[in-house]
């Protein structure tokens, strides 16, 4: 009895100590596919408040709450397992899958560039009259929630990518584990940013002068930060779809539009000496945000004006 009890002790000991072994692996595989997926948590961020800009203030937080809990069932739900699935059924269908994501991107990106320059609206925005508050808000959530399932998509390929030679246990937690983080991340900030203006009223009513200054500048400041995120926000669509698209066809064997970009991307890195890595990105992301234009451009001509999609709702 006691030689079967220290056996079992024994291989509890070894189950452990595997168990802490994957732990560690899972962490800092974690850690190396987290800071690749960082642009495109920074375009998530960047995307997300243009969803409830222009809202009442009392309805952002249970906005952004209820886009957060989408986000959670996108990435652990519907992509942490089909991620797994597809690595392990069918590898090559991940591409496609990024590449029609990009599409989506793109043509969201495109249409809002559209309406920008006074092309027709498709769909009610915040500056028309809101017939039914409760069906735009819901609208507005589930726009949110496609948007954010398709760079979801883009985080979570990413860190697949870089964990793919791992074994079955460390992919799964390395994907919870970034898909957890970033969802905490990106939402978190996004509530901070659209509550800044009720923090400056609050700081307004403080006796300190310096309080008052800083609360006067961010109850100032907060309507052009918005307006900016949402403007970035479409540069991000654009940014990420146009990328997508670009490197799927590359990854097709269609390497001319990759190439070019990367070509001109190395050019302008050797002729910038110390600047040569941002200029450089920058170069590269700019690129990639034309071609998303250039492809929205045309989905949203052959889905407005060939097929007819979404022509019967007009602007108020």
């Amino acid at each position: 009895m006691p030689g079967g009890l220290v056996a079992l002790l024994d291989d509890v000991s070894i189950i452990a100590r595997a168990a802490a072994a994957s732990v560690d692996d899972i962490t800092v595989a974690a850690g190396k596919a987290g800071s690749k997926t960082a642009g495109v948590v920074i375009d998530d961020a960047a995307v997300t408040p243009s969803y409830v800009t222009g809202l009442s203030p009392a309805r952002e937080l249970p906005i952004i709450w209820s886009i957060t809990k989408g986000s959670f069932k996108n990435k652990l739900i519907i992509l942490l397992p089909g991620a797994l699935l597809l690595s392990w059924l069918l590898p090559s269908a991940i591409i496609f899958i990024l590449m029609l994501g990009g599409a989506y991107l793109s043509y969201e990106g495109a249409e809002k560039v559209m309406e920008k320059l006074g092309g027709q609206k498709h769909g009610q925005t915040v500056d028309d009259v809101i017939d039914d508050p409760v069906a735009f808000e819901m609208k507005r959530i589930n726009g949110a929630i496609r948007t954010d399932l398709i760079l979801s998509a883009e985080i979570m390929a990413i860190t697949l990518n870089e964990v793919a030679s791992e074994d079955f246990v460390v992919r799964a937690g390395v994907l919870a584990i970034v898909g957890i983080a970033v969802t905490v991340v990106v939402y978190g900030s996004v509530a901070l940013i659209v509550k800044l203006d009720d923090i400056g009223l609050h700081l307004r009513e403080k006796s300190s002068q310096f309080a008052q200054a800083f609360g006067r500048f961010l109850v100032n400041s907060v309507p052009y930060l918005l307006t900016f995120l949402s403007f970035i926000g479409t540069i991000a669509m654009l940014w990420v779809g146009g990328g997508i698209i670009l490197h799927g066809l590359h990854e097709l064997g269609i390497h001319g539009p990759s190439d070019w970009a990367h070509g001109l991307q190395h050019t302008v890195e050797a002729a910038t000496g110390g600047m040569s890595g941002i200029l450089g990105w920058t170069t590269y992301a700019g690129l990639s945000a034309l071609a998303g234009l250039a492809l929205g451009f045309v989905i949203a001509i052959l889905l407005h004006n060939v097929l007819g999609v979404g022509t019967a709702e007009k602007a108020h």
